[in-house]
């Protein structure tokens, strides 16, 4: 159940989140809201490939 909550959180992500590999976006160089948004998105993968 637990999964399937977070691969459907993964899919939503995907669909509405920008990704910032794609802009090639420097870590060093982000923002908060930009490093929030990161760190939202890999605990969502992360719970959702466990």
């Amino acid at each position: 159940m637990k999964k399937q909550l977070f691969k459907g959180l993964a899919k939503m992500n995907k669909l509405l989140l920008p990704s910032f590999s794609k802009q090639q976006l420097d870590l060093s160089k982000a923002n908060k809201l930009q490093l929030a948004i990161i760190g939202w998105r890999t605990y969502i993968t992360k719970n959702a490939l466990d």
